[in-house]
């Protein structure tokens, strides 16, 4: 562990706590990626949709999956905008100037392939899944970010996972973009200070969103890192859209010029917004 000078001015009692969440947070992601191994050896990886054995999402499969043609605003999400901006109507009620959207949740493989990813620790997903993102960004009008970030999750929730699925997407994004040449990407610069439930066990729009209010910021020493820059915020799923426009506030607030979304797929519309 590098030593920084916020280290340093840590009390005793401080340091060891910190000290020993990390200790527990590398042991967890150590049993997390042992079980992956040992499921692996037992349980031969064989493609979600296909079961040709070899990847969880075999070539052949993964190009059958449509891509999303017609984006919408992010916010009303009635107005269809060019590689899903956020309308003119709704540009002054969020943070958030648009988010693109790669593929439809209906797809069976592609629910099936976000909930393996997310709930059943399957890592490797996150590279058929981070090619779905960059051909989507590839093929849309938006220009390139000055910095991709993943939607973070809480220590608490990451010690539980073993992996924030949205920084290995954001990671895959960064590399394969454009070939040759990476785009900066931190998991640092946009942190989760509180704990929040789940926000798929939250139900009503407006309980989602109060349950995430407030709970993204940028650290003090990362402003210089956003002002003024271009951000690419990765997740993938949205669903009402609450966790990405808290993040693309806490962003804004920090001196962004731009933030723009991109997600997998959005899986549901707003149906209840009470």
């Amino acid at each position: 562990m590098q030593l920084n000078h916020r280290n340093m001015l840590l009390s005793p009692s401080q340091s060891t706590a910190r000290l020993r969440s990390s200790c527990v947070t590398i042991k967890i992601a150590m049993a997390h990626r042992l079980i992956q191994i040992i499921l692996d050896t037992l349980f031969p990886l064989t493609c979600l949709s296909c079961r040709q054995e070899g990847l969880l999402l075999c070539d052949q499969c993964l190009a059958k999956i449509p891509f999303q043609l017609e984006q919408h605003c992010p916010i009303c999400e009635h107005h269809s905008t060019p590689a899903g901006r956020t309308c003119l109507a709704c540009c002054t009620r969020s943070s958030l100037d648009g988010m693109l959207v790669a593929t439809s949740y209906q797809s069976r493989i592609i629910s099936h392939a976000i909930h393996c990813f997310k709930y059943r620790f399957a890592e490797s997903l996150h590279e058929p899944l981070g090619k779905i993102l960059v051909n989507a960004l590839s093929h849309s009008e938006l220009t390139l970010p000055d910095l991709i970030l993943p939607v973070p999750l809480h220590p608490r929730r990451l010690r539980w996972r073993g992996f924030n699925q949205s920084w290995l997407l954001a990671q895959y994004l960064a590399e394969h973009l454009t070939p040759g040449f990476s785009i900066s990407t931190t998991e640092s610069s946009l942190i989760r200070q509180r704990y929040t439930h789940p926000q798929a066990q939250v139900k009503k729009h407006a309980a989602r969103a109060q349950n995430i209010r407030g709970a993204f910021q940028v650290p003090k020493e990362s402003r210089p890192e956003i002002a003024g820059k271009n951000i690419l915020l990765v997740d993938d799923v949205a669903t009402t859209g609450a966790t990405i426009f808290e993040c693309a506030k806490a962003l804004k607030k920090s001196g962004a010029k731009s933030v723009f979304a991109l997600v997998i797929a959005r899986q549901s519309f707003k149906t209840d917004k009470h």
